[in-house]
């Protein structure tokens, strides 16, 4: 949960980089190279152990997973 807050204060400050840029288009690289790149990224690498959890869990529930091979009735 702490690091959605830090994701939030990255994005902030990163946002206020972009709005001081020299021009349009170095705001908008600013923003998307130092703010939504990595935070993505971060995220992303962050989110994998949630998604293997639920994975493992999904799996021992006997819970289908959506991946049979076999067309619908």
């Amino acid at each position: 949960m702490y690091l959605y807050s830090i994701a939030i204060g990255w994005a902030y400050v990163v946002l206020l980089m972009a709005v001081a840029a020299k021009s349009f288009t170095a705001g908008v690289l600013t923003f998307v190279f130092y703010g939504l790149l990595p935070l993505a990224l971060v995220l992303y690498i962050s989110g994998r152990q949630l998604r293997r959890s639920r994975r493992l869990a999904q799996e021992r529930l006997g819970e289908p997973d959506g991946a049979d091979s076999q067309p619908d009735q």
